[in-house]
């Protein structure tokens, strides 16, 4: 009752003047949701909205400008005002409409002279039902639309939609007085199931009392479509060879009318087929409701009898009934073939004649006869030889097209041998057969062939074809290995038989007239040239009449044991921690003359070398408790397992060393010499050549002391000339050095270096000297003279620390006279120096390198004519202060570059 009261008392102010000026509405206090509120002139505003839209979500604006409430909304004492938002998207236009709702007291509205009572809601009837195909009479009313706000408004009624103002337009109409509906025409169901249309009350000012409706019509459905097969035919393959009940296809129909009744459901049925089936017997079936179609119970298939049926179903609507509507589809089933019958043999039994010696020519062709489908595997034959085939010197192949078997030979026949061969042939499908229901077994076929040889007149035959003749190696050329004869098929012999070698790729054999076989040269395995120790070597044999035959003669070359196994690596070193050694060794030859070896030691070794065997090509070498460092020369004798044995010298260098790299050869250091074996004698010619070589060595020596001597005593003045062009090493050191008290100081070359080499086991050397002479003091404790070649004239005398081998005690004498004569020769350019010192030089350097040091060199130079150089070691301060009053009186001509005092 709510709508009715505030329809009663709704008060509708439009102004009409302006299309987009302020609408008000008087409305209850209270507005409940989906209450219609009032209507808005919208074209009035804007002709042509395409948005329409509400600036309070409370309100709904439909496109006649009727306004709704979404929700519940109450007015307090302020009035509610909202906006009608309208948008034209074409013409890019905006318009806006102010809504203000006024909340007033109830009012009554006059309305007809008619009593108001209480009826039934009539504005939402049941949807409307139009039979299909209706006959008419058209236009044909089929709905009444009435509003109970006709009772207070002159109501219009009006439709739109589907069938109306959209397609398929025209197909209803209303009359806007009474709200009567019509239908224009008959309508087809399948093509329109129900159309919804949307209907609509007005009152003559455009005002909306009612919401719009949307009416559903709908087609009741006739029967007036048949069933259809789609397609119309099928074909469905089934093996000849199928039991009974076996699913051979589907054929489905379909019914365009209304599903899940009974103008769908549908029936199938068999109503012909061709072949027909005997009198009282069935081929296929169908199942009614699905249409399957399987093989009957009591049906057989032979493709060879017939190979396809066409069979005609029928689908029938309204369960199958007999006023149902109905139509047929074609299934066309073939009947594949199956291998169920056997191929045949066109004759049991062939006879041909065949010449001997002839081979990969045609015998015979052999027919076949199957009953199964062309092209199929099973119909394609296959041929077998079971039995006279056991040399292999037949075969037969099918012919693809015609399924013929030929026959020929693989091999050529000997008349001599076999004048006949009987051959049983039997014949085959390539697919494998099958038996259908209640079949007989399938049985294969065969045939025999007999082929009779016809003689020829042949050539000589070797016999074997292929002789294999194994040849030891290293034998003398010309050496009879073997014989190989030939002989005449038809008189079994081989006389008035020639032979030769027709092809001998290595060139190792000759085959004379009488067969025998003999080598060529001497072959070695082991000869660079031969990388082969196998031949194919072809002879030829030719008898009386000229005919040929040729043979095969495979030269194998044996290995004999001609090598002994040595052992490849040679030299070892053994370090302190006595570690053995593992000595390995080879052979040349092939088993059996290899592995294992046998290694031994002489009897001489033994007390100091062992062997601990390893494996079968190899053994373990080690000393026996402790032995002096130094080069051995051990001899291990390596024996095959044949016998044959030999002996490789192996060196062993024990060295005190952590690991053999750190070890160097006695080859590299003097003095020391390889210590052989034990109770190794020396021949005569080595200790002459020893005794020989000692004395040119001591000759050599004494030579070279005498040269020294006398090169000192002769060149003393020139060294006080000749002071000129050296140059001191400039330092800045200036503090003064340590004393040094060793006795032991020679004079030692420091002006230009060269190189000295040292001879193994001497212990001096003679100085070669050309006139130019430098002196060096050095602090030592052992001293060795060395011979060394000066630049441009220079002698020099170096004394070194030594140590170790390169220490020669015997020096000392000699070093102790030549520095004798150096002091006197010193003395002697001093004095002639003295005189010119006019520059003062710094001694016995202090930076950090020197200044703890107790051993120092003072070295000077200055230019002149000559241009000679010395030093002298500042081993004490008064040696220094000597020193630096010499240098202070040396004249002014001589200019000194350099001084320092440098430690060694």
């Amino acid at each position: 009752m709510a709508p009715l009261q505030l329809l009663a008392g709704l008060l509708v102010l439009t102004v009409l003047c302006d299309a987009c000026k302020k609408v008000t509405f008087n409305v209850p206090a209270k507005i409940e949701a989906m209450t219609l509120i009032g209507r808005v002139n919208l074209r009035q505003c804007l002709r042509t909205p395409d948005l329409i839209s509400s600036s309070d979500p409370d309100f709904l604006i439909l496109e006649d400008g009727s306004v709704y409430t979404r929700n519940t909304v109450s007015l307090s004492s302020e009035n509610k005002t909202f906006t009608v938002l309208l948008q034209d998207l074409q013409d890019n236009q905006q318009k806006k409409i102010h809504v203000s709702l006024v909340s007033h007291p109830k009012v009554k509205h006059k309305t007809k002279d008619t009593v108001l009572r209480r009826s039934k809601r009539r504005w939402a009837p049941v949807p409307t039902v139009i039979m299909e195909n209706s006959l008419g009479p058209y236009p044909m009313q089929i709905q009444q639309l009435s509003s109970d706000t006709a009772q207070r408004y002159n109501i219009t009624y009006s439709i739109t939609g589907p069938g109306v103002d959209e397609p398929p337009v025209n197909y209803f109409y209303i009359e806007a007085e009474t709200g009567n509906l019509f239908v224009t025409r008959a309508i087809d169901r399948e093509e329109y199931p129900e159309f919804k249309i949307i209907c609509s009350a007005k009152a003559q000012d455009g005002y909306t009392p009612e919401i719009p409706l949307i009416h559903i019509i709908r087609i009741e459905d006739d029967n007036d479509n048949p069933p259809l097969f789609n397609p119309s035919t099928v074909v469905f393959v089934i093996p000849e060879s199928s039991r009974s009940g076996t699913v051979i296809g589907q054929m489905i129909a379909t019914d365009r009318d209304e599903p899940n009744s009974l103008h769908t459901q549908l029936k199938y049925r068999i109503v012909g087929q061709n072949p027909a089936p005997l009198r009282g017997t069935s081929t296929f079936n169908v199942n009614a409701d699905s249409g399957v179609i399987t093989l009957h119970t009591s049906a057989t298939l032979d493709r060879e009898t017939t190979d396809k049926f066409v069979v005609l179903i029928e689908a029938r609507d309204m369960a199958g009934q007999r006023f149902g509507l109905c139509s047929t589809g074609t299934a066309v089933i073939e009947v594949e073939d199956s291998n169920d019958h056997a191929p045949m043999c066109e004759h049991g039994m062939y006879e041909v004649y065949v010449p001997e010696n002839t081979f990969g020519t045609k015998v015979l062709d052999i027919g076949i006869i199957d009953k199964d489908a062309e092209g199929t595997p099973g119909w394609h034959a296959t041929f077998d030889i079971i039995r006279g085939n056991e040399d292999g010197a037949f075969k037969i192949e099918r012919d693809p097209n015609s399924n013929v078997g030929v026959l020929c030979t693989e091999k050529g026949l000997d008349y001599e041998k076999n004048k006949e061969r009987r051959l049983e042939i039997v014949v085959n499908n390539e697919a494998p057969y099958v038996l259908g229901p209640n079949s007989r077994p399938i049985s294969t076929s065969t045939c025999v062939v007999v082929v009779k040889v016809r003689d020829v007149d042949e050539g000589p035959v070797f016999d074997p074809c292929v002789y294999v003749l194994n040849v030891k190696e290293c034998l003398d050329g010309g050496t009879l290995v073997g014989q190989y004869l030939a002989r005449d098929p038809e008189t079994g012999n081989s006389e008035g038989i020639r032979y030769g070698v027709l092809n001998d790729p290595c060139n190792w054999i000759t085959l004379d007239n009488t067969g025998h076989i003999k080598t060529t040269r001497l072959l070695d395995r082991d000869a660079p040239d031969l990388k082969l120790y196998q031949c194919n070597v072809t002879v030829i044999a030719t008898d009386r009449s000229g005919k040929t035959g040729t043979g095969t003669v495979v030269v194998n070359l044996l290995d004999e044991n001609d090598n002994f196994p040595v052992i490849i690596k040679k030299r070892y070193t053994i370090c302190r921690d006595r570690k053995p050694i593992c000595l390995t060794a080879v052979d040349a030859d092939i088993p059996p003359h290899t592995v294992p070896f046998h290694f031994e030691l002489p009897d001489r070794v033994v007390p100091q070398w062992r062997i601990v065997p390893h494996d079968e090509k190899s053994v373990y070498l080690e000393p026996v408790g402790q032995i002096n460092y130094g080069d051995y020369s051990i001899p291990v004798r390596v024996t095959d397992n044949a016998g044959h044995s030999g002996v490789t010298d192996v060196e062993v260098q024990v060295c005190d060393c952590t690991t053999p790299s750190d070890c160097y050869s006695s080859r590299d250091q003097p003095g020391i010499g390889i210590q052989r074996a034990p109770n190794v004698t020396l021949g005569i010619w080595a200790i002459l050549a020893m005794i020989l070589g000692s004395l040119l060595l001591l000759l050599i020596l004494i030579t070279l002391c005498r040269c020294c001597g006398a090169a000192h005593v002769g060149t003393s003045k020139h060294v006080c000339d000749d002071l000129a062009n050296q140059n001191l090493i400039i330092s800045n050191t200036e503090a003064p050095g340590e004393e040094v008290m060793d006795p032991n100081i020679l004079p030692v070359k420091t002006g230009n270096m060269v190189t000295t080499d040292h001879g193994v086991g001497m212990t001096g050397g003679g100085i070669k000297t050309t006139g130019h002479e430098s002196f060096e003091m050095v602090k030592g404790g052992h001293q060795t003279l060395e011979s060394v070649k000066g630049v441009g004239g220079h002698h020099t005398l170096e004394s070194v620390k030594g140590g170790g081998h390169h220490t020669l005690e015997s020096g000392r004498g000699y070093g102790q006279n030549m520095m004798d004569a150096y002091r006197y020769n010193y003395s002697e350019w001093q004095n002639f120096t003295h005189p010119r010192l006019t520059e003062k030089v710094y001694l016995c350097g202090q930076d950090e390198e020197h200044k703890h040091s107790d051993d120092y060199i003072l070295s000077y130079n200055y230019e002149g004519r000559g241009s000679p150089a010395g030093s002298i070691g500042c081993c004490t301060d008064q040696q220094e202060e000597e020193a630096l009053d010499f240098l202070d009186q040396l004249e002014p001509k001589f200019r000194t570059l350099a001084e320092t005092c440098v430690k060694r």
